[in-house]
C-alpha cells in the first residue's frame, strides 16, 4: 500500500523568512505569484504549503527544503509530551492534537513555556536538595544541544574553510595525516611525539609550545592521530572564525559558550577529514555503507556517523539523519538530529531500540525499523564502537551508537536491502521513555504514565499490572 503524503504546514518558517528578508505580504506575493489572501492562508496555516509554491520559495531564497520541514515542531511537541506528562499538569491536561497545534501556531510562546517548566523544576530540587545552589535552569550542555539543533547541525562557513584547507592540503600520494604533521611542522614549527604519560594524565593530545612540539599517546588508533590533528590545526589557524561564529549567534552563559567552542572544534575537524562535496558524492555512491565509508577515508565508524548527521548544506543536502551515541546504562553522550526524531530529555530511552542489542553483538551493525509515538517511521542502523581494553585492570567503556533516517529515505541506503518497506507487521513501536509513552499494552514498560489517573483492575490483570485511565 502507497504511503499517503504527509501536507506540510510552515506558516511560521514561511513569516520567520519573509521578515528576514524586510518583505511585505505583498511584496512576496507577487515575487512567487500568488495572490496576497492565499499567502495569508498559509501564513496562518489554513493552507499547506504545495510542492510547487516550495521549490519556488526554495530558489527564492536560497535555503534548502529543511528550512520549512516540521523538524522543530517535532521536537517541541515532544518535548510539550515530557513536560505534560509531570502530575503538576493533571488538572488542565492537552491532547497530543492541542500540543501539535501550539508548536505550529506559536513556537515562541511553547519556547517561553519549557523555559518556564525547567525553572519550576530547577526550583523544585534546589529547595529540595541544594538550597544554596545556583546553576541555571538551563544546563551548559542542553543549551549547546539547543544551539546545535537550531543550525540543524551544520554550520556553513566553517564547513567550508574545512574544506578549503582539506583541497589545498590534498595529495593522492601523501596520506593525510602525514600531510597534516608536515603542515604543523611547516607552518608552525611543532614536531609530533608520542608519550606513555598522556593516558594516566587523562589527555588525548598537549601542545608544548617550550619544546614546540605536539604530544600523542602511544597506543592510540591512526583514525584517533587524524583527528586530533584537524583538531590542533582548527585550533590554532581557525580560532577568530569560530569565536565569530560564538560572538554573533552561540549561547551567552559562559560554560555554555565554552562547551559550545569545542563543539566547533570537533566540528572543524570532521569537516576537514571528511570534507563536505567529496563526502557527501562518496557517500551517495556507496548507498551510505558507513563501514565502506570508513575503509576509503580511513577513519572511525563514530567520525563516519557524526559526519553524515551534518550534511545539510542548502542545495547539496545528504540524508537528513538523526545521530545518538550512548553507554551501556543508556545516557546519552551526543545527540544530533536532522530529522523529526526527537529522545527522551527525561528518564531512560525506550529498551525496545536496537541501539541496546548492539550491546550483545559487539562490532555487528543492527538493522531495524521503528516507528515512534507520532506514528514516523525510521531506519535505524546500531552498532557498538570503542577500544579492547589495554591491560586486565583497563576498564575501557562501553559504547554503542544509533544512526536513522526516515523511511522515505531509506531506499537510499544499503540497510534497507531485503527489507520490504511496504510491511510494516514488523516494524517495532518504540516510545520516548516510559515516562511519557502512552502505549497501554507494552510488557517493556517500567513505570506507569506519568499525569494520568491508573486503574490496577480487580477482576483481570494485564501483562502490565496497570493501566492509565484514558484522557478526557
Amino acid at each position: 500500500m502507497a504511503r499517503t503524503k504527509t501536507k506540510l504546514f510552515a506558516g511560521n518558517r514561511l513569516r520567520q523568512l519573509r521578515q528576514r528578508e524586510g518583505m511585505t505580504q505583498a511584496a512576496l506575493a507577487e515575487c512567487v505569484g500568488i495572490s496576497l489572501s492565499y499567502l495569508n492562508q498559509l501564513e496562518r496555516n489554513h493552507r499547506p504549503l504545495p510542492d510547487h509554491l516550495l521549490q519556488s520559495l526554495c530558489e527564492r531564497f536560497a535555503v534548502g527544503t529543511s528550512w520549512f520541514s516540521d523538524t522543530r515542531e517535532a521536537h517541541a511537541v515532544q518535548a510539550l509530551r515530557e513536560t505534560m506528562a509531570d502530575p503538576v499538569f493533571k488538572t488542565a491536561p492537552l491532547s497530543l492534537v492541542q500540543m501539535a497545534e501550539a508548536a505550529r501556531h506559536s513556537p515562541e510562546l511553547c519556547e517561553a513555556f519549557l523555559t518556564l517548566y525547567r525553572a519550576y523544576t530547577f526550583d523544585q530540587e534546589r529547595r529540595s536538595h541544594a538550597p544554596s545552589a545556583n546553576t541555571p535552569p538551563l544546563e551548559p550542555y542542553e543549551a549547546v544541544g539547543n544551539w546545535v539543533q537550531d543550525h540543524n547541525n551544520y554550520f556553513h562557513e566553517l564547513d567550508c574553510a574545512a574544506e578549503s584547507f582539506y583541497e589545498h592540503l590534498f595529495s593522492d600520494d601523501v596520506p593525510l595525516a602525514t600531510a597534516l604533521a608536515q603542515h604543523l611542522q611547516d607552518r608552525h614549527g611543532l614536531s609530533i611525539t608520542h608519550s606513555t604519560a598522556l593516558q594516566a594524565r587523562g589527555l588525548v593530545w598537549r601542545i608544548d609550545r617550550h619544546k614546540h612540539q605536539i604530544q600523542l599517546p602511544h597506543n592510540q588508533p591512526p583514525e584517533s592521530t587524524l583527528f586530533f590533528l584537524a583538531q590542533i590545526i582548527g585550533q590554532l589557524e581557525h580560532n577568530r572564525l569560530m569565536t565569530d561564529i560564538l560572538r554573533k549567534e552561540g549561547p551567552k552563559d559562559r560554560n555554555a559558550q565554552e562547551l559550545a567552542r569545542v563543539y566547533l572544534g570537533n566540528y572543524f575537524a570532521g569537516a576537514l577529514i571528511l570534507p563536505y562535496a567529496r563526502f557527501l558524492h562518496t557517500a551517495e555512491t556507496l548507498r551510505y555503507d558507513v563501514d565502506e565509508l570508513r575503509r576509503h577515508f580511513e577513519v572511525s565508524f563514530e567520525q563516519v556517523c557524526h559526519r553524515l548527521s551534518t550534511m545539510q548544506r542548502v542545495g547539496a543536502e545528504g540524508i537528513p539523519f538523526y545521530f545518538l551515541k550512548l553507554d551501556i546504562a543508556g545516557n546519552i553522550l551526543k545527540s544530533f538530529s536532522a530529522n523529526r526524531f526527537s529522545q527522551a530529555r527525561f528518564g531512560g530511552p525506550c529498551p525496545l531500540w536496537n541501539v541496546f542489542r548492539a550491546f550483545a553483538t559487539p562490532g555487528q551493525i543492527q538493522v531495524q525499523l521503528s516507528q515512534t509515538t507520532d506514528d514516523s517511521i525510521y531506519l535505524n542502523v546500531a552498532r557498538t564502537v570503542g577500544r579492547e581494553g589495554l591491560s586486565y585492570a583497563d576498564r575501557p567503556r562501553q559504547i554503542a551508537m544509533v544512526l536513522g533516517c526516515t523511511i522515505a529515505d531509506a531506499t537510499k541506503t544499503v540497510y534497507a536491502a531485503g527489507l520490504n518497506l511496504e510491511d510494516h507487521t514488523l516494524v517495532v513501536p518504540i516510545g520516548p521513555g516510559c515516562r511519557a509513552c502512552g502505549r497501554e499494552q507494552c510488557s517493556h514498560r517500567s513505570l506507569p504514565v506519568s499525569g494520568r489517573a491508573l486503574d490496577t483492575g480487580s477482576n483481570a490483570r494485564g501483562v502490565v499490572p496497570y493501566r492509565a485511565l484514558p484522557e478526557h
